[in-house]
């Protein structure tokens, strides 16, 4: 799993944010178009794609992209 991978991943949840926000270091909670139906594409985007499970406990702990990055490759 590559951090570049995830990040694009991430991104492809988010509709109106254009793409060149999305970095390792983005607190994604303070973009605009966050929101709990994001929280919860971005869990099913990581089931799908990692076969991996998270709470929104994991995303709640979070602060940047690379933060649930390391959660999720930790779980892998």
């Amino acid at each position: 799993m590559e951090l570049q991978d995830f990040i694009e991943k991430f991104a492809e949840q988010f509709d109106d944010t254009d793409i060149t926000v999305f970095k390792a270091d983005t607190l994604f909670k303070e973009l605009d178009e966050w929101s709990s139906l994001v929280a919860l594409s971005v869990i099913a985007m990581i089931d799908e794609e990692y076969d991996v499970r998270i709470k929104g406990d994991d995303i709640r702990n979070a602060n940047a992209i690379v933060d649930l990055f390391n959660v999720v490759k930790s779980r892998m």
